[in-house]
């Protein structure tokens, strides 16, 4: 196929076709006698060229008939098309043969143009060079080519939904759009297409301009321009840039800026600030932001972080005043006895505890024992506590042990309240109430009794469970070396609301108390103190290891022995260090 030619077939291009019947593409005659492309001929230029060189392999072909017209083709058996078709590559080799002395690839000289349709007569070096490279000339993209029938090429343009064959560079231009309905009404959008039309090459704006674009939709209605519209869209670009930009800023502030800080410790009212339990410091900045206390989370992170002790800050409640200085702030809190809060250490007594609350609350002294023994029945007892007529006060042993916070809020009534509620929930979480009979004891509270005597006697932990089995051993009946006495000093001493170790033993056992374990068989009425988890824990599991003494030689270890010789002999150690340590 030439450049803008059409194939080696005789049937002629449609009629629809752009150039059919067309003289040239400048309407001048071609040079050296060849038929222009686009004439009335019926095949091309180099079928004639063949013919007259060679009239006895090339006979003259049936002209084709034009499209409309109806031609009966004879029906070819295989056996005839593959003869003839073999007989035509024959006659086309040996015509190439005569005319070159060298091999070359069979194609035919095809005419060169010029920008006006003239040929330059420069086919005759591009035949030379197909013939020097028979594969130069070759598309090798190109698809090959089927005939309809034996012998002729498929024909790329006949076909209803073909594209018209390519033009030559003059006549190459856009073709103008259609021109689109007018409707009433509209002569304002028809003056703004007109303007934006007059900017476009090859067009003064009306409806033939081959360069205009009249904006209009396929549906024939003219896009209209909203000033709301234009409005609505500035709006959302100045949002868009404003909000990055203040987002920009922040960033900057928050990264580079100092952090805003007051000065001093504080001017403002002294206010209470509960920091929770597992907070962080960033937590607590913004709990202390948000009361007045500090000006920024920032500042007190920063104070914290900078502090050996900021990250050791406890939960609680903190007396603070507003206005202070993130560093003053950190300072006041990593200070224990500033925390504003009431810490109950295991096996205190409740006269103590008493102490610690009136402290706290800023109260006279005994404001809250009073208040403990009036409304002992109203502070939420379990049912089984307070049984016995003989108890010196009804709330010993369940004063949970344990830290409370304290605010201005907090009353006498409801940290006793809350201390109770302590102790029955953890002693119902224990199973305290089910597991009496199992020990042999009577009732809930004696199990709680046992425990607050473990808990005064025992120095350490490790000395809790030997405890508790000192206890049952001397309470059992068979117990003939102590007559079922317990015989502890520290029932003498809650009698007397001390804790002395150094005491007459003979005034100890001729006092007459239901308290005194020196003077009474089994246990006291009720607990002589309030036990921790680890004591009652032991006195639910004793050790089992039949221990009946024990005896503290040097003030820090306890020993436990089986039999009254050996505790004897520990005892007699004892008394000669007291001697030595008096001076005596």
């Amino acid at each position: 196929m030439t450049e803008y030619g059409r194939g080696g077939g005789s049937e002629p291009w449609h009629p629809e076709d752009p150039l059919y019947g067309d003289q040239g593409w400048t309407a001048h005659q071609t040079q050296q006698g060849q038929v222009p492309y686009g004439g009335d001929q019926q095949q091309y230029a180099q079928e004639p060229q063949y013919q007259e060189q060679y009239p006895a392999q090339y006979p003259q072909q049936p002209q084709q008939p034009q499209y409309g017209e109806q031609q009966q083709y004879p029906q070819y058996t295989e056996q005839q098309q593959y003869q003839q078709q073999a007989y035509a590559q024959q006659n086309q080799q040996q015509a190439y043969a005569q005319q070159h002395p060298q091999p070359q690839a069979p194609s035919p000289q095809q005419p060169v143009y010029d920008s006006q349709g003239w040929d330059t007569g420069q086919g005759q070096y591009v035949a030379a060079a197909v013939q020097a490279d028979p594969y130069a000339a070759a598309d090798p993209y190109a698809q090959p080519q089927v005939g309809a029938y034996p012998g002729e090429s498929p024909d790329l343009y006949t076909a209803p939904d073909a594209y018209p064959p390519p033009q030559p560079p003059g006549r190459r231009h856009l073709e103008p759009e259609p021109a689109e309905d007018w409707q009433d009404g509209e002569a304002a959008d028809a003056q703004d297409e007109d303007s934006d039309a007059s900017i476009l090459p090859g067009g003064d704006g009306g409806e033939g301009s081959g360069g205009r674009r009249s904006g209009r939709s396929k549906g024939g209605k003219p896009k209209k321009r909203s000033g709301t519209a234009c409005l609505l869209a500035a709006l959302v670009i100045v949002g868009v840039v404003g909000g990055g930009g203040y987002y920009g800023y922040s960033y900057l502030k928050a990264r580079f800026a100092t952090a805003e800080d007051y000065a001093g410790e504080g001017s403002g009212d002294v206010i209470d600030v509960e920091i929770p339990a597992n907070s962080t410091l960033t937590r607590m900045g913004n709990i202390l932001k948000e009361k007045g206390v500090v000006a920024s989370v920032e500042a007190f992170t920063a104070a914290a972080n900078a502090n050996p002790k900021g990250t050791s800050i406890q939960p609680g409640v903190y007396p603070l005043r507003k206005g202070m200085s993130a560093s003053a702030a950190v300072t006041f809190m990593t200070d224990p006895t500033k925390l504003n809060v009431i810490t109950i250490p295991e096996g205190k007594r409740n006269v103590d505890v008493y102490k610690l609350i009136d402290t706290r609350l800023g109260k006279s002294e005994g404001t809250t024992e009073e208040i403990a023994k009036r409304e002992a029945k109203n502070l939420g007892l379990p049912a089984w506590a307070g049984n016995n007529q003989k108890i010196m006060d009804p709330l010993e042993g369940f004063l949970f042990p344990a830290r409370y916070d304290v605010s201005s809020d907090s009353t006498p009534e409801s940290l006793l309240k809350q201390m109770v509620k302590n102790a029955t929930d953890k002693y119902s979480e224990l199973g305290v109430e089910g597991k009496a009979k199992e020990l042999g004891l009577e009732n809930p509270l004696q199990v709680i009794t046992v425990a607050s005597l473990v808990n005064a006697e025992g120095k350490h932990h490790e000395d809790f469970r030997k405890m508790s089995e000192v206890i049952y051993n001397r309470l059992k009946k068979t117990n003939d070396v102590t007559n079922q006495k317990l015989e502890f000093d520290s029932t003498y001493n809650y009698i007397n609301k001390s804790s002395e170790l150094n005491f007459s033993l003979k005034e100890a056992r001729a006092l007459d108390n239901p308290y005194n374990t020196h003077f009474v068989k089994g246990l006291p009425p009720g607990p002589i103190g309030n036990p921790g988890v680890e004591a009652v824990t032991a006195t639910l599991d004793p050790d089992h290891g039949g221990w009946m003494f024990f005896v503290s030689v040097d003030g820090k270890t306890t020993s436990f022995t089986k039999t009254y010789e050996e505790h004897q002999k520990l005892a007699d150690e004892f008394q000669e260090r007291q001697k030595q340590k008096n001076g005596g």
